[in-house]
């Protein structure tokens, strides 16, 4: 998921629909849960991405 950083993944869900949880795991020896949504749209919405990437700069300045 470059859309939001460098190092972002995506896992992808297909139980009672389609889920997505964005993480990061290169930061601190740590995975962080930046944020899970459940995808009705062949394109990931706007909101959803922006919200991951506010979340990825908040863990930045730990």
């Amino acid at each position: 998921m470059d859309a939001v950083a460098p190092g972002v993944r995506e896992l992808r869900l297909h139980v009672l629909g389609e889920w997505r949880v964005v993480y990061v795991a290169a930061l601190a020896d740590a995975v962080y849960v930046l944020h899970c949504f459940r995808k009705r749209a062949r394109k990931t919405p706007q909101a959803e991405l922006e919200l991951a990437r506010r979340r990825y700069r908040q863990i930045g300045d730990r």
